[in-house]
């Protein structure tokens, strides 16, 4: 496999990072984790959108050629150099380069391309709901930093792996006031009554594209949606629960601890909204 690494193509095993490298050291980045479908990608927009907010964010000093044409050719380039145009998962990540904690080399960013095939499962609506769960042993801060994709990402790595040893398909984490933020790789939405909710940002979840897409497009469909906060105890009285992220668009729970859930509206947003994106 050939990845991008600041400005070169290369093979995987000749590339390298510094063992004093921020983003190793801190988890000093961010990262996007975007779909790429006949070539094309998707999200492209939103995904570009949330990468330089991210980039101001993180206080990054960004090069004038670091553009979102330059960063989505990159992408192009990569997944037809690995032969990956037809489905894809492309991680892009940026990280600060080396130093200590209070004198960093400079505020440059370092930019890494990844690609890997993507299985055609990811075009699909599941056919067996997802098991998931609670992670109770450490909390989101639901702080200015929240909604980016940050390279720390302790929190959900533990997560993931509480959710492994209870076979779990995923985790729901909670931010410090003991109501949701998001999942481990993916937001949380429920229907309750025929309303369509999802966390707001203030609650520390990821600023997902699929959901940024979804709230934008919903209405246009018929769906009313709004923002709202869940609690554990309110999960357990809603019709359906469903997760999204940009890879597999969306995943319908069918079980949360002993609480079953149907999928009506959550089949309807991906066969009427999802679904046409990856064809």
């Amino acid at each position: 496999m050939q990845l991008y690494l600041n400005g070169k193509f290369l093979n995987e095993s000749n590339a390298s990072v510094s063992i004093n490298n921020r983003s190793f050291r801190y988890g000093d980045g961010f990262f996007e984790t975007i779909k790429v479908v006949q070539g094309r990608v998707q999200f492209a927009d939103l995904h570009t959108d949330r990468l330089f907010a991210s980039l101001q964010a993180l206080q990054f000093e960004s090069p004038s050629f670091l553009t979102p044409a330059y960063l989505l050719s990159r992408i192009e380039q990569l997944v037809a150099k690995n032969g990956h145009q037809k489905l894809a998962r492309v991680r892009l990540t940026i990280f600060r380069g080396n130093g200590g904690l209070y004198d960093p080399e400079n505020l440059h960013p370092n930019l890494l391309i990844q690609s890997w095939p993507l299985n055609p499962v990811n075009n699909m609506l599941n056919e067996n709901g997802l098991v998931i769960g609670d992670f109770m042993q450490g909390f989101k801060a639901a702080d200015s930093f929240a909604n980016l994709k940050s390279n720390n990402y302790l929190l959900y790595a533990m997560a993931s792996l509480h959710a492994k040893s209870q076979h779990w398909n995923d985790a729901l984490v909670l931010n410090q006031r003991g109501t949701y933020a998001d999942a481990t790789i993916a937001n949380l939405w429920v229907v309750k009554e025929n309303r369509i909710m999802t966390l707001p940002l203030a609650d520390g979840g990821v600023a997902g594209v699929t959901r940024r897409f979804l709230l934008a497009n919903l209405p246009a469909a018929g769906l009313a949606v709004e923002e709202s906060s869940l609690a554990p105890t309110d999960i357990k009285g809603v019709d359906e629960v469903f997760l999204t992220n940009a890879i597999y668009g969306l995943r319908w729970v069918r079980q949360h601890g002993k609480t079953l859930y149907s999928n009506a509206i959550a089949t309807r947003i991906y066969q009427e909204l999802l679904q046409p994106l990856w064809r």
